[in-house]
Protein backbone atom coordinates (compact mmCIF):
# COMPACT_ATOMS: atom_id res chain seq x y z
CA UNK A 1 0.00 0.00 0.00
CA UNK A 2 1.35 3.57 -1.08
CA UNK A 3 1.49 5.99 2.01
CA UNK A 4 -0.71 9.12 2.01
CA UNK A 5 2.29 11.50 0.87
CA UNK A 6 3.02 9.13 -2.31
CA UNK A 7 -0.63 8.46 -3.53
CA UNK A 8 -1.82 9.78 -6.63
CA UNK A 9 -4.97 11.27 -7.36
CA UNK A 10 -6.45 10.99 -11.14
CA UNK A 11 -6.80 14.91 -12.38
CA UNK A 12 -10.16 15.20 -14.20
CA UNK A 13 -11.65 18.29 -16.24
CA UNK A 14 -15.09 19.47 -15.56
CA UNK A 15 -16.89 16.71 -17.04
CA UNK A 16 -14.90 14.18 -15.02
CA UNK A 17 -12.88 12.76 -17.90
CA UNK A 18 -9.32 11.88 -16.89
CA UNK A 19 -6.74 13.93 -18.11
CA UNK A 20 -3.91 13.16 -16.21
CA UNK A 21 -2.49 12.02 -12.41
CA UNK A 22 -0.31 14.06 -9.86
CA UNK A 23 1.13 12.88 -6.48
CA UNK A 24 -1.76 13.84 -4.02
CA UNK A 25 -0.49 16.37 -1.89
CA UNK A 26 0.63 18.27 -4.54
CA UNK A 27 -2.91 17.85 -6.10
CA UNK A 28 -4.06 19.27 -2.62
CA UNK A 29 -1.26 22.28 -2.32
CA UNK A 30 -1.67 23.31 -6.28
CA UNK A 31 -5.86 23.26 -5.66
CA UNK A 32 -6.01 20.48 -9.29
CA UNK A 33 -9.64 19.30 -9.86
CA UNK A 34 -9.20 15.70 -9.13
CA UNK A 35 -11.78 12.43 -9.18
CA UNK A 36 -13.07 11.44 -5.36
CA UNK A 37 -15.75 9.15 -4.26
CA UNK A 38 -18.14 9.88 -1.35
CA UNK A 39 -19.75 6.67 0.96
CA UNK A 40 -22.98 7.20 2.50
CA UNK A 41 -23.75 4.48 4.32
CA UNK A 42 -27.60 4.26 6.02
CA UNK A 43 -29.64 2.13 7.77
CA UNK A 44 -33.30 2.52 8.93
CA UNK A 45 -34.78 2.91 12.02
CA UNK A 46 -38.17 3.45 13.76
CA UNK A 47 -36.86 6.88 14.34
CA UNK A 48 -36.20 7.43 10.32
CA UNK A 49 -32.35 6.92 8.46
CA UNK A 50 -29.74 6.88 10.28
CA UNK A 51 -26.41 7.51 8.71
CA UNK A 52 -23.02 6.27 9.68
CA UNK A 53 -20.72 8.77 9.95
CA UNK A 54 -16.71 8.59 11.09
CA UNK A 55 -14.75 11.41 12.73
CA UNK A 56 -11.46 11.97 10.73
CA UNK A 57 -8.10 11.21 12.53
CA UNK A 58 -6.33 14.28 14.33
CA UNK A 59 -3.53 13.77 12.87
CA UNK A 60 -4.91 13.51 9.28
CA UNK A 61 -3.07 15.87 6.62
CA UNK A 62 -6.66 17.66 6.08
CA UNK A 63 -9.53 18.18 8.56
CA UNK A 64 -8.16 16.02 11.42
CA UNK A 65 -10.79 15.14 13.88
CA UNK A 66 -13.79 16.30 11.89
CA UNK A 67 -16.72 14.13 11.15
CA UNK A 68 -17.73 13.61 7.93
CA UNK A 69 -19.27 10.67 5.46
CA UNK A 70 -18.91 6.49 6.16
CA UNK A 71 -15.43 7.27 3.85
CA UNK A 72 -14.39 9.47 0.89
CA UNK A 73 -10.90 9.15 -1.05
CA UNK A 74 -9.52 9.07 -4.37
CA UNK A 75 -9.58 6.23 -7.08
CA UNK A 76 -6.32 4.55 -8.51
CA UNK A 77 -5.70 5.66 -12.18
CA UNK A 78 -8.26 2.87 -13.77
CA UNK A 79 -10.16 1.66 -10.93
CA UNK A 80 -13.76 1.70 -11.03
CA UNK A 81 -15.26 4.25 -8.49
CA UNK A 82 -17.41 1.24 -6.59
CA UNK A 83 -14.03 -0.83 -6.67
CA UNK A 84 -12.44 1.76 -4.92
CA UNK A 85 -14.95 2.43 -2.52
CA UNK A 86 -14.81 -1.18 -1.36
CA UNK A 87 -11.34 -1.04 -0.98
CA UNK A 88 -11.63 1.74 1.53
CA UNK A 89 -13.87 0.44 3.32
CA UNK A 90 -11.34 -2.21 3.94
CA UNK A 91 -8.38 0.44 4.66
CA UNK A 92 -10.46 2.88 6.91
CA UNK A 93 -13.18 0.99 8.40
CA UNK A 94 -11.86 -2.73 8.24
CA UNK A 95 -15.17 -3.27 6.65
CA UNK A 96 -15.11 -5.76 4.35
CA UNK A 97 -18.93 -6.49 3.39
CA UNK A 98 -19.83 -6.72 -0.03
CA UNK A 99 -21.91 -3.51 0.24
CA UNK A 100 -23.93 -2.54 -3.32
CA UNK A 101 -23.65 1.11 -4.27
CA UNK A 102 -26.08 3.17 -5.78
CA UNK A 103 -24.59 5.86 -7.59
CA UNK A 104 -25.96 9.29 -6.99
CA UNK A 105 -24.59 11.30 -9.56
CA UNK A 106 -21.52 13.82 -8.64
CA UNK A 107 -20.74 17.24 -7.02
CA UNK A 108 -18.04 19.26 -8.14
CA UNK A 109 -16.88 21.54 -5.18
CA UNK A 110 -13.94 23.49 -3.91
CA UNK A 111 -12.79 24.36 -0.67
CA UNK A 112 -10.05 25.90 1.18
CA UNK A 113 -9.11 23.66 3.93
CA UNK A 114 -6.28 26.04 5.72
CA UNK A 115 -2.47 24.76 6.18
CA UNK A 116 -2.47 26.05 2.21
CA UNK A 117 -4.42 22.67 0.95
CA UNK A 118 -7.10 23.22 -1.13
CA UNK A 119 -9.75 20.47 -1.76
CA UNK A 120 -11.34 20.66 -5.41
CA UNK A 121 -12.75 17.69 -6.53
CA UNK A 122 -15.36 15.80 -8.73
CA UNK A 123 -17.14 13.77 -6.17
CA UNK A 124 -19.06 10.37 -7.06
CA UNK A 125 -21.74 9.99 -4.14
CA UNK A 126 -22.39 6.52 -3.33
CA UNK A 127 -25.25 5.75 -1.21
CA UNK A 128 -25.04 1.94 0.69
CA UNK A 129 -27.54 0.31 3.34
CA UNK A 130 -26.09 -1.61 6.04
CA UNK A 131 -28.15 -2.18 8.63
CA UNK A 132 -25.43 -4.60 10.69
CA UNK A 133 -22.25 -3.04 9.64
CA UNK A 134 -19.39 -4.75 11.29
CA UNK A 135 -16.20 -2.34 11.80
CA UNK A 136 -13.02 -2.38 13.12
CA UNK A 137 -11.60 1.05 12.37
CA UNK A 138 -8.17 2.10 11.16
CA UNK A 139 -6.92 4.42 13.90
CA UNK A 140 -4.43 6.11 11.07
CA UNK A 141 -7.86 7.06 8.88
CA UNK A 142 -10.95 7.05 11.81
CA UNK A 143 -11.04 8.20 15.69
CA UNK A 144 -14.75 7.58 16.14
CA UNK A 145 -17.38 6.11 13.82
CA UNK A 146 -21.02 5.80 14.74
CA UNK A 147 -24.65 5.78 13.49
CA UNK A 148 -26.62 9.01 13.80
CA UNK A 149 -30.24 9.99 13.44
CA UNK A 150 -31.28 12.42 10.26
CA UNK A 151 -32.53 14.78 12.62
CA UNK A 152 -28.90 14.94 14.70
CA UNK A 153 -27.43 15.48 11.82
CA UNK A 154 -29.35 18.35 11.26
CA UNK A 155 -29.20 20.07 14.50
CA UNK A 156 -25.27 19.85 14.14
CA UNK A 157 -25.21 21.24 11.08
CA UNK A 158 -27.33 24.24 12.19
CA UNK A 159 -25.41 25.20 15.01
CA UNK A 160 -22.07 24.02 14.78
CA UNK A 161 -20.92 23.17 10.84
CA UNK A 162 -17.58 23.70 11.90
CA UNK A 163 -17.46 19.90 13.29
CA UNK A 164 -17.91 18.84 10.01
CA UNK A 165 -15.74 18.20 6.66
CA UNK A 166 -16.51 20.58 4.13
CA UNK A 167 -17.92 18.50 1.84
CA UNK A 168 -20.16 16.95 4.18
CA UNK A 169 -23.20 19.00 4.14
CA UNK A 170 -23.34 18.54 0.06
CA UNK A 171 -22.64 15.02 0.49
CA UNK A 172 -25.33 14.26 3.19
CA UNK A 173 -27.98 16.42 1.37
CA UNK A 174 -27.47 14.46 -1.90
CA UNK A 175 -27.74 11.22 -0.03
CA UNK A 176 -31.24 12.37 2.32
CA UNK A 177 -32.57 14.41 -1.43
CA UNK A 178 -32.12 10.49 -2.85
CA UNK A 179 -33.76 9.04 0.34
CA UNK A 180 -36.54 10.73 -0.16
CA UNK A 181 -36.86 10.51 -3.79
CA UNK A 182 -36.87 6.19 -3.62
CA UNK A 183 -40.12 6.61 -0.71
CA UNK A 184 -42.13 8.82 -2.78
Amino acid sequence: MQSNNQENVVLCDQRGRPSGVKEKLAAHLDGDLHIAFSVMVVRYSVQGPEYFLQQRAEHKYHSGGLWSNTVCSHPRKGELIAAAALRRMGEELGCFEPLRFKSLGHIVYRAELGNGLIEHEFDHILLAEGPLLDVLPNPDEVSACRWWQEAEIEQALATSPERFTAWFSKVFNKARENLVESVE
